[in-house]
């Protein structure tokens, strides 16, 4: 089911994932982090339909072609390219990321335990270059264990039912959210400790619910300030955004800065459907193309590092920084760039990689038909 207005929405949402990696003002970055990655659970929520719960299988199967196949597929890609990103420059042994961690060459023992981690727990991957990965596992395994919650839930209590359950849920993930953190608990069979699902199936909850009362949430551009105010408030603050270091105050603050970032995405969102043109065509094309400015908008970077690394006369080996080179990050601009780079390069590869598909395709079929 097409919904401009939330394709809007994630276009918005994977250009601030872009942002938020390009290492731009601290500000700026902050306030970010703050929703952005709540904004993709609850449009993920949003399109939860109740009919799941007589055929949970059919969802299962969904989540997992759609969150799980590209996540491994891709994780492998870059797995088994890594060692060659050191022979051509992309990866470096010397530059790393901003806290000084850097990747090296794979053994074979190392390959094989890599390639073991990504098909069995969804880990493993190579993060200087899928280094936002995590959010395939977070998103599959919260939306399959919201449905089961749900599925468990339902028909228990007469007066619980529909909205209900699913408020229910929600206040259950924060107070397990709230345990975990203040007592330093994990979830060890789930890669990170599951704060993250935790979250996830809380966000996914709320686009559940916003979908019920959507017909009933004013909007108006005053609004729109005020939740903007709420998350340069919350950035005074030093509130949290899905860090996987929590703090207790974040059961509280999280969920009020990701519902009051969505709803200030959404009006601007429903703002733009409404005034046909380039930009809203381009944001609803990124909401669709979403899964693939995922995996390849740290690479793109590299495009962009290299006219940096020639402007300012750097080492070449800057070129393995992760995710993009560090030095003067905070005080030039090229975080732009990255930005633009980063969300612009994956769209313009798979639109040639459309083009040229048929014609290979074509071109095999007609060198096996001349050898049969």
């Amino acid at each position: 089911m097409r919904n401009n207005v939330i394709s809007i929405c994630k276009g918005i949402a994977i250009i601030l994932m872009v942002l938020g990696h390009t290492e731009g003002p601290g500000f700026l970055m902050h306030i970010v982090y703050l929703f952005h990655m709540p904004i993709f659970f609850i449009t993920a929520g949003y399109f939860f339909s109740r009919k799941y719960l007589s055929d949970p299988w059919s969802f299962v199967v969904k989540r997992f072609k759609g969150l799980y196949v590209p996540m491994v597929k891709w994780a492998l890609f870059f797995l088994i390219i890594h060692n060659l990103m050191f022979d051509v420059g992309l990866l470096s042994e010397k530059f790393g990321n901003w806290e000084n961690g850097v990747t090296h060459p794979y053994n074979l023992h190392t390959f094989l335990q890599r390639a073991v981690s990504i098909v069995t727990s969804m880990s493993g991957y190579d993060e200087f270059l899928a280094g936002a990965f995590w959010f395939f596992r977070a998103l599959l395994i919260s939306s399959i264990l919201f449905l089961a919650l749900y599925y468990a839930l339902e028909g228990r209590w007469k007066r619980l039912r529909g909205n209900g359950i699913v408020t229910l849920i929600c206040i259950g993930a924060l107070g397990f959210a709230l345990l975990k953190i203040s007592n330093g608990l994990k979830v060890v069979n789930v890669v990170q400790g599951g704060i993250r699902e935790c979250w996830g199936v809380f966000f996914f909850g709320v686009g559940v619910l916003y979908r019920s009362y959507e017909h009933r949430i004013k909007e108006h551009w005053a609004l729109a300030l005020l939740y903007l105010g709420i998350l340069c408030l919350a950035t005074k603050l030093g509130w949290h955004g899905m860090t996987l270091s929590p703090w207790t105050q974040d059961v509280v603050t999280l969920p009020l800065t990701g519902i009051a970032g969505f709803l200030m995405v959404h009006y601007v969102a429903k703002w733009l459907d409404r005034h046909d043109g380039m930009v809203k065509r381009a944001l609803v094309h990124c909401g669709e193309m979403t899964l693939y400015i995922y995996v390849f908008h740290i690479i793109s970077f590299k495009a962009v590092s290299a006219i940096k690394i020639a402007y300012y006369g750097l080492d070449w080996g800057q070129m393995g920084c992760h995710m993009v080179v560090h030095e003067n990050s905070k005080t030039d601009i090229f975080w732009v760039l990255y930005t633009i780079a980063g969300t612009a390069l994956p769209l313009v590869w798979m639109w040639g990689y459309r083009k040229v598909k048929p014609h290979v395709v074509n071109r095999v079929k007609n060198m096996h038909s001349k050898f049969k």
